[in-house]
């Protein structure tokens, strides 16, 4: 594992947490994209490697089927977990110093952003920009 990869595994763990803390949102909305478009997982390592960080406990299950399948990384998850530890910290300390309308917002955007991603409509706006501006 090069110390770039290590490196973007503790910025998601990181923003996940921060998120976590922060809005209550973290696996699904962060680490899953994150693994997809930052680190070329596939959605089922993807899944299988939020499972691992955040289910372990609840969904071992889960986890040992996409365990079976080899779509688990555990090297991942333990830098992304301790990544994630802080950044659950930094982000509750933040969510705790921002009006409720606030955090609200920004769950909001979160879940709109992950959402516009993750159907491709950000690369159809980009061309129906482009095509208004040229």
């Amino acid at each position: 594992m090069t110390i770039q990869i290590i490196l973007l595994l503790v910025i998601i763990g990181l923003a996940a947490g921060i998120l976590s803390g922060l809005v209550g949102v973290g696996g699904g909305i962060i680490v899953v994209p994150a693994l997809v478009f930052f680190l070329s997982f596939s959605q089922q390592q993807a899944q299988g490697t939020s499972l691992g960080l955040l289910l372990l406990p609840v969904g071992i299950l889960a986890v040992f089927n996409y365990y079976r399948q080899g779509q688990i990384d555990f090297r991942v998850i333990g830098i992304m977990a301790v990544a994630f530890v802080i950044g659950g910290w930094l982000g509750s300390k933040w969510a705790l110093s921002l009006s409720e309308i606030t955090v609200k917002r920004i769950f909001a955007v979160i879940l709109f952003y992950s959402a516009f991603k993750m159907m491709g409509w950000d690369a159809a706006v980009y061309r129906a920009i482009k095509n208004i501006f040229s």
